[in-house]
């Protein structure tokens, strides 16, 4: 949404309270959606390069905790996405600022009926609500 709304120097992270590895529906669900992504490694914890548009660089993704030491240490908002994150991660240090947006995690889902849609409609709604954080910053 940034590259989108012409906002420079975003830069996004990830992590979580421990490190497991991106589940395949995540990819299948953003490949479906018009993301290019690559599997980079064939371990436990495949790296992935995500693409949202093809004259941009890259996003590289893999499992990991959020104090991992790909992720910056200092000057970053920290966005905490679901309950258990909120709930496990009272202080993450090195954020300036700590901002709970949660979502109902999708993996309530698997091996269900309702797990392709649900998991569509999870992605749906987190870039619904991304495009009004970043639409609303372009307002002066």
């Amino acid at each position: 949404m940034a590259n989108y709304y012409h906002i420079e120097n975003v830069f996004c992270y990830s992590g979580g309270t421990e490190a497991t590895a991106m589940f395949p529906k995540v990819v299948e669900t953003l490949t479906n959606q018009g993301f290019e992504i690559l599997k980079l490694s064939e371990t436990e914890n495949p790296v992935y390069a995500v693409k949202f548009a093809e004259n941009e660089h890259a996003v590289i993704c893999f499992s990991k905790k959020y104090n991992d030491d790909f992720n910056p240490k200092s000057a970053f908002a920290s966005i905490l996405t679901c309950d258990s994150a909120d709930e496990n991660c009272p202080i993450v240090y090195g954020a300036e600022a700590r901002i709970p947006i949660k979502y109902e995690d999708p993996k309530k889902s698997d091996g269900t009926p309702e797990m392709n849609e649900t998991y569509f409609n999870r992605s749906l709604e987190i870039a619904t609500e991304m495009k009004f954080v970043f639409e609303n910053l372009r307002k002066p």
